[in-house]
């Protein structure tokens, strides 16, 4: 089965994320990089669980816990920007980021729709 757009791209900002999440811990930046952590990652992992054979319910409930966790991951990465905790230009991550919740609020939308 090929990957998908949503299963590449929210692996590889998964692999952004623990990168990102290294140089937080650099620059001693813990609390919230740990939260960014958790929630970057679970974005793929969520990705990942609909790649079986599942119902469209299942599709569906599994996308929107991606989209969830894809806005928290924005959240932490807008509070860490303009906080100035750490001095690190995280645009590129806040694009990506919105990528990713504009994607996956698409899923979301037409399987709803598919489901009726």
């Amino acid at each position: 089965m090929a990957e998908s757009i949503i299963q590449y791209k929210s692996f590889k900002f998964a692999l952004e994320i623990i990168h990102l999440y290294i140089k937080l811990q650099e620059q001693r930046e813990y609390a919230l990089s740990k939260q960014l952590l958790r929630s970057g990652t679970s974005i793929d992992t969520n990705v990942e669980e609909v790649s079986g054979d599942q119902s469209r319910k299942d599709l569906l409930a599994k996308m929107y816990i991606a989209y969830k966790e894809a806005s928290e991951t924005k959240y932490w990465l807008r509070l860490l920007q303009q906080s100035k905790l750490v001095n690190i230009d995280l645009t590129n991550e806040l694009i990506y980021a919105d990528k990713i919740i504009r994607i996956l609020s698409s899923i979301v939308k037409t399987t709803e729709k598919s489901i009726g």
